[in-house]
């Protein structure tokens, strides 16, 4: 392997092929998963009728409105000119080189009413390491967006600059808890909601429709409805002049 200094882009694309098999594998759980609970479901329903008019098992636990229909954390004026949506696992390592890039960029355009972001926060990589870090993760980033969403992209940030090499242990729930408080979520109701994992069915969920959906690898960006595949993806701040392009 050589030791001279790896290429960002090639890195990515690197990672890029790894993602991509692996979630061929966490379509195939998820939709295991999802099965199961339907079996689940069926079997209580039988077992007792004045329980058929109960809604599904895998709704979204209540939020103040930080978090829209589709499972998306939305930062930012939903009437913004621009509509960003930015579909990432914590524990991918392109997503990390993509938030080192252009996270500051993307929170300057929530900020300034140029855009709206919604963050699709997925969890199809647990299998990348030991203590099911993905789908910790993807229910931590749901608990502190419902317990206040200012300090959500800082939060962001932080988790992916101290993200866990794949193939080990991911960052466990106290460290979590941990970097919550350090951005400033000190409610003991977002420790508790870290430790709990409430909104693990609903991850479960949105992650099998987000890949159904036809997202391939993460990060993957739309601006406006439409996948950016170019360079500005990984390149600091390249984002910033494909928002304001946008914006025209």
């Amino acid at each position: 392997m050589s030791t001279g200094k790896q290429n960002p882009l090639a890195a990515a694309e690197a990672a890029d092929k790894r993602r991509k098999i692996a979630i061929q594998i966490g379509v195939a759980g998820v939709l295991v998963a999802l099965v199961a609970a339907i079996g689940i479901g069926i079997a209580v329903n039988r077992s007792d009728d004045d329980s058929s008019t109960a809604s599904s098992v895998q709704q979204l636990p209540a939020t103040d409105g930080a978090v829209t229909e589709s499972g998306t954390v939305r930062i930012g004026d939903p009437d913004a000119p621009v509509k960003v949506r930015v579909v990432a696992d914590l524990q991918c390592p392109g997503c990390k080189q993509f938030e080192a890039a252009n996270g500051e960029a993307l929170a300057e355009a929530a900020a300034n009413g140029t855009a709206v972001i919604d963050y699709q926060i997925i969890s199809f990589l647990d299998r990348a390491s030991t203590n099911q870090y993905s789908s910790r993760a993807a229910n931590a980033s749901f608990c502190v967006a419902d317990a206040d969403a200012g300090k959500y992209q800082t939060w962001l940030q932080t988790m992916f600059a101290r993200q866990s090499a794949e193939g080990g242990a991911g960052l466990t729930n106290e460290q979590l808890v941990q970097i919550a408080n350090e951005v400033g979520y000190t409610d003991p109701a977002v420790a508790t909601c870290i430790n709990d994992k409430p909104y693990g069915d609903y991850i479960t969920q949105v992650t099998q429709e987000t890949l159904s959906s036809g997202v391939e690898s993460t990060p993957a960006v739309f601006i406006n409805g439409e996948l950016n595949q170019s360079d500005a993806v990984f390149t600091k701040n390249g984002l910033a002049s494909v928002i304001a392009d946008a914006a025209k």
